[in-house]
């Protein structure tokens, strides 16, 4: 179900909203009934929200909810040994994870490197279930913590299913550690600011999503179509064009899912961290790493970087476990090749970064440069990102370079719509780097402004709902993952 469809913005949403409102008002006999009433029916909610893409996965969610929830029960028994245990869920998740995300890669390698067609084994494709990479993640980082001592264990199974399946952000991330909202899932409120908030919130995040990532997405997707056929049909500025429109088509549609993740949340009485922070400011790849999706890269950092020896170890040995981190990044986003390049492109650049910065010279460079270095870096990596091969990639950035006249210019690809779009994205980038602070003026502070966001907003709002019944193009880069 998708955050920006008509069902979910006009059924689904309000219906859930209301009736957890009214849970919030009806007497109950303790707080404490009061909080397992909420967590019941947001549960209940979160599976339906998943079963409706599809229902035979839904088993498959709750079997990683099973593993992680009786693991913990386990480990904590002192009836087991809580190592053989710990290795064995960690094994059950990673292997149901390579299964579903990396089974048809390995048979299609296997059928190539044997000089075979592909699907001679007459094995059937594998389809990839909805959000598999984020729930598992979130699942073992409870497993791991828990182990390592630091975090409680969960007792309650519909309170540690709620965790795992939470459908504000469930299929798209941020990735949320059991830490961090373990106390919100035992008892939480909603105050009238955390429901404006909210509000505001999951309309600038549609609005992200809608006006600027999808009306992008048309131009991308064109002219990756057309690559993908004959290349030589664009030269350079088409090229230019179509590889800027994606880089911020996939920011601005991650950023947005993000946004409306962070303001269910916080009308539900859950405050999730920061999903990104104005990456394409960055003067380095290693802080781009630190400003894109942190949830992420911070649970890379925290469980397999630092376990690796992270920058404890000698520098070779840091350089070593930088590229292993990703790598692995690069692989978790998809069964491709490319993502393997992606995340190569991104590894050896961070450890060049890091070797540069640690020579006695430390080379400095103005920060402009950096940028546009930065910059650069990026829009070429994500050229692989979005090919469906390496072979697609290299044609792509070989038109990069094709200067001359070509069948299809900039204006084949541009509509006044994904124009509009196209200069929203920059000028939002360069003056509103966090419009979800901009749009954040309290009616007490400041009467006024505060009538003119919510009127903004409302207008956007109402835009993007035009945008969904009119069927204009509606992907999430990230439901893939």
């Amino acid at each position: 179900m998708l955050f920006s469809s008509i069902f979910y913005l006009w059924v689904f949403l309000p219906t859930v909203l209301i009736i957890n409102a009214l849970l919030n008002v009806i007497p109950f006999s303790s707080n404490r009934i009061r909080v397992r009433a909420k967590n019941t029916f947001l549960l209940i909610s979160s599976l339906i929200f998943y079963a409706w893409g599809g229902i035979g996965y839904l088993g498959l969610m709750i079997f990683v909810i099973l593993i992680n929830y009786f693991a913990g029960l386990l480990m904590e028994s002192g009836r087991t040994n809580r190592k053989t245990v710990f290795v064995l869920a960690i094994i059950l998740n990673l292997a149901t994870l390579f299964y579903f995300k990396y089974f048809n890669l390995l048979i299609h390698s296997t059928e190539a490197i044997l000089g075979k067609e592909k699907g001679a084994f007459g094995l059937p494709e594998v389809i990839l279930p909805i959000g598999i990479s984020f729930y598992i993640f979130q699942a073992m980082s409870y497993t791991i913590d828990l182990y390592r001592g630091k975090t409680t264990l969960q007792r309650n199974l519909p309170d540690f299913a709620l965790y795992v399946s939470l459908f504000p952000q469930l299929i798209a991330g941020p990735i949320v550690i059991y830490n961090d909202i373990k106390d919100e899932i035992e008892d939480r409120s909603v105050s009238g600011d955390d429901m404006l908030y909210g509000i505001r919130r999951f309309c600038i995040g549609l609005g992200k999503k809608v006006i600027i990532a999808n009306a992008l997405a048309e131009a991308a997707d064109g002219i990756w179509n057309i690559v993908s056929e004959d290349p030589t049909k664009i030269g350079a500025g088409v090229a230019w064009f179509g590889m800027i429109a994606y880089s911020f088509q996939i920011f601005y549609d991650f950023s947005g899912y993000s946004d409306m993740a962070i303001g269910l949340g916080r009308m539900f009485g859950f405050h999730f961290k920061e999903n990104f922070d104005c990456p394409y400011i960055s003067g380095s790849i290693r802080e781009f790493w630190r400003r894109w999706h942190i949830s992420l890269s911070s649970w890379f950092r925290d469980y397999v970087y630092i376990p690796l020896g992270g920058s404890r170890v000698k520098k070779s040995r840091i350089y070593i476990n930088l590229l292993i981190v990703f790598l692995l990044t690069g692989i978790w986003h998809g069964a491709n090749y490319t993502f393997f390049v992606w995340g190569l492109i991104h590894g050896v650049l961070i450890v060049i970064e890091r070797i540069c910065s640690g020579s006695k010279s430390k080379l400095r460079i103005p920060a402009f440069i950096g940028h546009i270095y930065t910059m650069l870096a990026v829009m070429i990596a994500w050229v692989f990102f979005r090919s469906d091969s390496i072979s697609i990639a290299g044609k792509y950035i070989s038109r990069l370079f094709a200067f001359g006249t070509y069948p299809n210019t900039v204006l084949n690809f541009c509509s006044m719509r994904i124009v509009i779009a196209l200069v929203a994205a920059v000028v939002i980038m360069g003056i509103f780097k966090k419009p979800y602070e901009k749009f954040n003026v309290k009616y007490k502070d400041n009467k006024a402004l505060s009538w003119v966001q919510y009127i903004l907003l409302m207008l956007m709002l109402i835009y993007c709902i035009i945008q969904i019944v009119s069927g204009t193009y509606n992907p999430f880069i990230y439901f893939q993952f």
